[in-house]
């Protein structure tokens, strides 16, 4: 199932808050996260734009599949990537792990970021904070032109909608995730490190 949703990087935590409620939209929580991201050996998802991913999310655990479906390696630039996604909710973080493990599976690495939501009218609004990233918006709906119309209802301009992930993010400040072991708010090792 694909994902419709846009990002607006950068963003004023304070001030966005604040313009959140003024629309009308309700804070539903805090999170911490943590996600450790599988492939196999010989990377064979990574190299068709696919992951693996386990993620605590503080009221859930998750593991899914996801793949960008319009990825091309060639491509420098993926601010646009489409995004399919099939997740389930597990009860055992750490349990879901090893049945990755013994499926074959070895772990890319282990993130932390931390989530403040906001919810209207069935549009999710993620405040997303990650180590060493400024913090920025994710707005995601049933359609992309639910998305695109709750955006603009709190001023953004369209333009400026970006459409990647945070490992994009981190590329774009010549931090290439594939060489970290761990990234947390406290740490980041690189994989020779580990």
């Amino acid at each position: 199932m694909e994902e419709f949703e846009i990002k607006f990087l950068e963003v004023d935590v304070p001030e966005l808050e604040k313009k959140l409620l003024a629309i009308g939209a309700k804070k539903v929580g805090e999170y911490f996260f943590r996600r450790r991201h599988f492939d196999y050996p010989d990377l064979h998802l990574d190299k068709k734009g696919e992951w693996i991913r386990v993620r605590d999310e503080g009221e859930k655990i998750t593991m899914a599949h996801k793949k960008i479906s319009n990825f091309d390696q060639n491509k420098k630039d993926r601010r646009d990537v489409i995004i399919e996604e099939q997740e389930i909710v597990v009860s055992d973080f750490d349990a879901a792990c090893k049945i990755l493990f013994a499926a074959g599976l070895m772990e890319k690495n282990y993130i932390e970021s931390k989530r403040i939501r906001y919810v209207k009218d069935g549009i999710e609004y993620d405040i997303d904070i990650f180590p060493k990233l400024p913090p920025y918006l994710e707005i995601e709906g049933k359609s992309i032109e639910s998305v695109r119309e709750a955006a603009s209802e709190l001023g953004f301009d369209l333009e400026k909608a970006v459409r990647y992930t945070a490992a994009q993010m981190y590329k774009d400040r010549g931090m290439n995730l594939h060489d970290y072991q761990i990234v947390t708010f406290e740490k980041f090792v690189k994989k020779t490190d580990a």
